[in-house]
């Protein structure tokens, strides 16, 4: 029965393990929540090969383990690729950045909100989903007295971005043909310096090639970008997915080590980053962290501290 249940079991960990090895092979578009998850997967394959390998001592059950644990220890190398180095250079001066998908029906949470953004002291905030939040604009305009979405340079309220200085140039994208408007880019004018500020919502990877295209699109408008640059976002994939890491490193964008997992909410801190913050020097990412409370969302939000050269 041990022996029985022993094949069972190796057959269906080699099975999972062949789909996520299948990621170094070809970026299909079928494989995006794969490879999302490649680090949580191989931990639960690692768990159960050494159960088995405990229980059979034989060839196949070692190779499971190795091939796990190759994975495993590919994946934490991956999530470390692309980090920020979190020193500043002399002059910088720091800058705050909330970025949180609220939540299209989440309108009944919609102070709670509101005061979290105005408690956060963070310089600029990103929106998505803002269509809950139409009540309490005038509330938040007090504090954030620019903005870009939500009516303001878009028929929609969807994506929003909200300044405590004045929006430069402020433009909106429509990434692909699913929807309108899910991208935004506009300018400050930080202490004499430019700093460009542009949020993105990207469509669910699971859709065809639409990820890829969309970060290709983006990639296409942050490349006419100069200077100091913070994106952040609704990425609906994590860094380690390969058209991700292709957007990182067209774009010379660095995020935090360790980022903060925002999805599934029930999941708590053993979700996966999903949302993301990104800096292009000479923006330099400091840290980021997750908001305490999700605040009736099915993401958390964050909060990045950055220091801005010249």
């Amino acid at each position: 029965m041990t022996a029985k249940l022993a094949c069972m079991v190796s057959t269906v960990v080699a099975a999972v393990l062949f789909i996520a090895s299948l990621r170094y092979v070809t970026d299909f578009w079928l494989l995006a929540f794969v490879t999302s998850f490649q680090l949580h997967i191989a931990i639960v394959c690692i768990l159960l090969s050494c159960l088995i390998f405990w229980l059979t001592r034989d060839v196949i059950s070692a190779v499971l383990v190795v091939w796990s644990l190759a994975l495993a220890i590919h994946a934490v190398a991956m999530l470390l690729e692309f980090s920020t180095s979190a020193t500043a250079a002399p002059g910088a001066r720091p800058f705050r950045l909330l970025s949180f998908n609220v939540l299209m029906n989440n309108a009944a949470n919609a102070d709670a909100i509101t005061d979290t953004i105005l408690e956060s002291g963070a310089d600029a905030v990103y929106l998505f989903e803002a269509t809950a939040l139409q009540s309490v604009l005038p509330r938040l305009q007090q504090t954030y007295p620019y903005r870009l979405g939500c009516f303001s340079g878009t028929p929609t309220c969807d994506l929003l971005i909200l300044s405590k200085r004045p929006l430069l140039e402020g433009h909106f994208h429509s990434l692909s043909d699913l929807r309108r408007d899910r991208f935004a880019i506009a300018s400050i004018d930080f202490d004499g310096t430019e700093l460009t500020l542009a949020a993105g919502h990207i469509t669910k990877p699971y859709f065809d090639d639409y990820h890829r295209d969309e970060l290709d699109e983006i990639s296409e408008i942050l490349f006419r970008v100069t200077g100091p640059l913070i994106l952040a976002g609704d990425f609906n994939s994590a860094s380690i997915a390969p058209d991700m890491r292709d957007f990182l490193a067209a774009n010379d964008l660095k995020k935090a080590p360790w980022e903060p997992a925002t999805w599934p909410t029930r999941a708590g801190h053993f979700g996966i980053a999903i949302d993301h913050i990104f800096a292009r020097e000479p923006a330099t990412l400091m840290k980021t962290t997750r908001l305490p409370n999700r605040l009736g969302s099915n993401h958390y939000g964050l909060v990045a501290d950055f220091m801005i050269g010249g």
